[in-house]
């Protein structure tokens, strides 16, 4: 039974619950409009909830889930015949489900993901042993809600009874107005690192309340990580999947309860976070993910199994590629793929964003890479676009690549 709301109610009556241009409700406000919302749901019925209006979807969220039902958040630039797909009759809800959402597709179609409160409740834990708890926490959430990573932090700020401050969609100035803003005190935000790196572009400098910038959601440039911290900004890496309600590891250690290991390369986990559907017959996670412990048991993400480029016999991960190519001072923003090559098998290619004012040329970048990585992971082709394919959550669509 869902009873967070309940709580934080009884515990905090007048804390504010979500903190929204639209306006602010505390707890009992919150707990109030919620249980005048979908009076006629019942247990185990499946809700879809459009994510177009954060402050409203807030309110529907807690009302699906106060009446023991699934709630389906879907990302508000769906079509309908998409729309259709995720909350429509092709999925049978697994018993106990709290929310049904779907992966962000970045390799593969769209699937959906089924976790229980108990998923969550274990995903809040963790997150607070992992990163410390403020009892005047005020989150900052500007990720969308339909995706893992906005909604659990609407969820895990329930079971603490603290503040979500809860922007529509993320918009460079006014993240940078609250998280610089003393009056605001925003104690956490959740980044991507192309967020990250907008924000400093932008003049982000010693927020005066943060004490982390969780960032995920795919490779973290090491040049990235030097910028923020010499802007000031304490920044908590995380590793993450929608099957495991978006926090695996933290600082490169597994969340309280969550047990990784690496077998022939792939990250495989197990614990209270993970959806019970998503485990194999062995009892694991098998993530996909390639990744490697170090002698004190940090884990470090290579790439995706399924993005690895075999050419001329020779693996490549495409991380490792553009890690470097990021280190180079005129690249923003750079993507590694494959193309077929009759005599290669595959052969590397990279798409690059050049910075604004900036200049590189192909031979140049080439030989960048070549100083500092084996001459077989070279991109043999270079080419310079304007913007690269990502999700609403920032994540990089490879495959859209070609």
């Amino acid at each position: 039974m869902y009873d967070w709301l309940e709580r934080a109610a009884a515990r905090r009556p007048r804390g504010i619950a979500i903190d929204h241009p639209a306006g602010s409700l505390t707890y009992e406000e919150l707990r109030s409009r919620a249980a005048e919302r979908h009076a006629d749901v019942r247990p185990g019925e499946r809700v879809a909830l459009p994510g177009d209006d954060a402050f409203d979807f807030a309110i529907s969220l807690h009302a699906v889930l106060s009446r023991g039902a699934t709630a389906v958040p879907l990302d508000p630039r769906l079509s309908l015949e998409e729309r259709d797909f995720r909350a429509g009759a092709p999925f049978a809800v697994e018993p106990g489900t709290a929310t049904m959402m779907f992966t962000s597709g970045t390799t593969s179609a769209p699937k959906p993901v089924y976790l229980t409160l108990g998923n969550w409740e274990a995903n809040a834990i963790g997150s607070a042993l992992a990163l410390g708890l403020d009892l005047k926490e005020r989150w900052l959430c500007t990720m969308p809600l339909a995706h893992v990573g906005g909604l659990s932090i609407l969820l895990r700020s329930t079971f603490y009874a603290t503040t979500v401050v809860l922007h529509d969609r993320f918009e460079t100035e006014a993240v940078l107005h609250d998280l610089m803003s003393a009056e605001r005190a925003v104690t956490v935000v959740s980044l991507v690192p192309t967020m990250l790196a907008r924000l400093l572009d932008a003049g982000l400098w010693n927020p005066p309340s943060l004490r982390w910038a969780l960032l995920g959601g795919g490779p973290i440039p090491a040049p990235l990580m030097e910028r923020a911290a010499a802007a000031g900004v304490p920044v908590a890496w995380t590793y993450g999947m929608t099957e495991a309600c978006s926090q695996i590891a933290t600082f490169g250690f597994p969340l309280h309860g969550v047990e990784l290991r690496i077998v022939d390369d792939e990250v495989q986990v197990r614990g209270g976070v993970v959806s019970p559907a998503a485990l194999a017959d062995d009892g694991w996670l098998h993530t996909g993910d390639l990744g490697e412990l170090d002698a004190e048991g940090r884990l470090r993400i290579i790439g995706r199994r399924s993005e690895t480029i075999v050419s001329g016999g020779e693996n490549i991960a495409p991380t490792e590629v553009e890690e470097v190519l990021l280190e180079h001072p005129a690249v923003a923003d750079v993507a590694v793929f494959a193309r077929r090559d009759e005599h290669w098998g595959e052969r590397v290619v990279a798409a690059v964003v050049l910075r604004v004012g900036q200049r590189a040329d192909p031979d140049e970048l080439k030989s960048f890479v070549g100083e500092r990585l084996a001459r077989f992971k070279v991109p043999k082709e270079i080419e310079f676009s304007e913007r690269l394919p990502r999700t609403v959550s920032g994540k990089l669509l490879r495959r859209e690549l070609v």
